[in-house]
């Protein structure tokens, strides 16, 4: 990373020049969009005709194709980085991915949207004040009381019309919170580039996952069509696994993790605004009040404070 870079991404949100700023934010919405879709997308396909294990499968094994020429190219910087590749790969690699998808699959795509990346920064919070003796004002903890709150209205309503939810399908989604989180930190505080963390990221999963894939014969994917398994591959493969992953990673090293998980927070309104029109999945007047206290808390907790001089 260039010095220049690392000193950006180790100051605090307000030291940030205003185009720094503006293009960390533009990298995390471009994560957005792509986080948002990809809950209506996998929830429309695990419910159908592929089950999580494929999605797992065309993530990251397209993910590490279209990786390899860098994997290549740098492989000596890479393979220095190995060891730190391979824990970012367990934090938000096939690990992660396995128990979101788990969690979308008894859940819904409003449920689940609302509860990872939002559970995310509380985690990180929680993380940075236990370990990192990081202090937390009476702003952040009003944050992390909003999202409590939010978590409560949802697990003890049905967050989407006509669909009965269950409490314990939502552990899943929480543990994958916790893995999102510690990524988050250990990331900012990693000397690699979003590129680089990407292709060991999908390297390292691919290892991990394809083997026991192929071998037990988990595949469906022949009995999707055509058109799934292409729409799939492009977004499980290229958005998800690369565009996803290296513009988060970039908004990271630009406006650090907390405001970048704070905008993370739009995920569970944007996907929520998806779900209607293209599986059908309307938000129950309890789920949507959930969904806005959720999002408001997470805004709160996650937005950096204006550090003192």
């Amino acid at each position: 990373m260039p010095e220049a870079q690392h000193q950006a991404s180790q100051s605090p949100i307000p030291a940030l020049k205003l185009p720094i700023l503006l293009r960390g934010v533009a990298w995390s919405m471009v994560s957005v969009m792509i986080f948002s879709f990809w809950f209506v997308a996998t929830r429309f396909s695990v419910t159908h005709d592929l089950r999580f294990w494929d999605v797992i499968a065309l993530r990251f094994g397209v993910g590490a194709v279209l990786l390899l020429p860098v994997l290549i190219i740098k492989r000596r910087r890479l393979m220095a980085r190995a060891g730190e590749g391979f824990i970012f790969a367990v934090l938000w690699g096939a690990p992660f991915v396995l128990l979101l998808t788990l969690g979308l699959q008894m859940t819904t795509a409003a449920e689940s949207s609302a509860v990872t990346p939002t559970l995310m920064p509380v985690f990180a919070g929680l993380i940075g004040w236990i370990v990192l003796r990081e202090k937390l004002g009476p702003t952040k903890w009003a944050g992390y009381a909003a999202i409590a709150a939010g978590l409560a209205i949802l697990m003890l309503n049905d967050p989407v019309a006509n669909v009965s939810s269950n409490p314990a399908d939502l552990a899943p989604l929480a543990l994958a919170s916790v893995l999102w989180a510690i990524y988050t930190i250990r990331f900012r505080r990693s000397d690699m580039t979003p590129l680089e963390g990407a292709t060991l990221m999908c390297f390292w999963s691919a290892v991990m996952f394809l083997p026991p894939y192929f071998m037990f014969g988990l595949s469906r994917l022949h009995l999707a069509s055509t058109q799934e398994l292409v729409f799939q591959a492009v977004y499980q493969g290229l958005l998800m696994s690369v565009v996803a992953i290296i513009s988060f990673n970039r908004a990271i090293t630009l406006i650090g993790p907390r405001a970048a998980a704070a905008i993370i927070a739009f995920v569970p309104l944007t996907t929520a605004l998806l779900a209607i029109p293209l599986i059908g999945e309307v938000p129950s007047s309890s789920g949507a009040v959930a969904i806005c206290v959720i999002a408001l808390g997470v805004i709160i907790t996650a937005w950096p404070s204006r550090s003192k001089k």
